[in-house]
């Protein structure tokens, strides 16, 4: 009798369970796709700890795996529509690849904008999309903003000492507000997304570029170039504004707990975390570098003033620019040095 008893408990048990299932055993994949080396520091320091938090505060049921090098198709600089179209379920962002269609994120791009802190400017990249650049990504669910590090001057031969040295040379960079300074420091800029970077270095298509420090190991710029130089003080050269962001309608469609676990990992505590990560990766990156015996070199004070002003002609055409646009130009350069100075930390004294 008692044996019966067991064994109708556990068919009630199962029938109870059959029903259930399907709520509780909700096993969802989320494919999210970078572009970068699984190596570098977002993946390392951000993505893959982000993607073990989901996995974890999920119970298993939300898998996130993620694809380095594009490895799921398409080019960087489409990744927005790639993630808008649901051809991936999310991913990493930077508005700044494709040119004039995300124009107000340019703002937290411009010369000496940001501190060197990637923490620091991620909080206030999170503050400025918040105001300015929701309706922007309307198409996608954005999960944290966020910036990086300083940006280095790397190339071959020897270091960038003063202003004159940027004269006639061909460098990458990533965004308009990083070319046009360059254009105005005399450079030839050549804007491509960090892929092709090594490519156009071996090939001697371009003879530098300005990239973190972090991502310097993994694109092998200890053997492509010799020198590495940084302005002194503590505001950035300039900086990048990415997004984390995925489907919206794969967001939408899980259930209420899943969800809230997305939520719990997403705004100004992830893009913190993700500009952190940056951080973390430019500390090893420059370590890598300087090990190699390639060359470290902080610009003179001096040369930074005059690079700052040259910075200062930048941003009085970019907020031309926006104006003939239809935006307010100095309204928005004004939001993004707030946000920037409303997360800075202020210095020990």
């Amino acid at each position: 009798m008692h044996h019966m008893h067991i064994l109708k408990s556990a068919a009630i048990a199962a029938a109870i369970g059959l029903c259930a299932s399907p709520l509780l055993a909700q096993e969802v994949t989320l494919r999210f796709q970078h572009f970068v080396s699984p190596a570098s520091a977002n993946p390392t320091y951000f993505m893959q700890p982000w993607a073990d938090a989901i996995e974890a505060q999920s119970n298993g049921r939300i898998k996130v795996e993620l694809y380095p090098f594009m490895q799921l198709g398409g080019s960087a600089a489409n990744q927005f529509d790639l993630i808008r179209d649901g051809a991936i379920d999310g991913g990493w962002v930077i508005p700044g690849y494709q040119p004039n269609r995300f124009p107000e994120a340019e703002a937290l791009e411009l010369p000496f904008m940001t501190s060197k802190s990637g923490e620091e400017a991620s909080a206030a990249a999170w503050d400025f999309t918040q105001a300015y650049l929701m309706d922007d990504f309307a198409d996608v669910h954005v999960i944290a903003a966020h910036m990086h590090g300083p940006g280095i001057v790397h190339k071959r031969g020897a270091p960038i000492a003063s202003i004159a040295d940027f004269d006639g040379l061909k460098l990458r960079g990533p965004s308009r507000a990083a070319t046009l300074l360059l254009e105005e420091l005399g450079a030839t800029p050549i804007g491509m997304p960090v892929p092709q970077f090594p490519e156009a270095l071996s090939r001697g298509v371009v003879d530098g570029g300005v990239i973190t420090w972090e991502m310097s190991p993994s694109l092998k710029l200890d053997e492509l170039t010799d020198s590495h130089t940084d302005v002194a003080g503590d505001q950035a050269l300039y900086n990048l504004y990415f997004i984390w962001a995925m489907n919206k309608n794969v967001y939408e469609d899980l259930p209420d707990d899943l969800r809230a676990v997305i939520d719990a990992n997403s705004g100004m505590m992830a893009s913190k975390w993700a500009g952190r990560a940056h951080d973390t990766g430019d500390i090893v990156g420059r370590d890598v570098m300087a090990a190699s015996g390639n060359q470290i070199a902080e610009l003179s004070a001096e040369e930074t003033a005059r690079i700052a002003a040259a910075g200062q002609v930048v941003t009085a055409q970019w907020i031309n620019d926006m104006n003939a646009k239809g935006y307010d130009g100095a309204a928005l350069h004004a939001a993004a040095a707030a946000a920037v100075a409303a997360n800075r930390t202020p210095a020990q004294e």
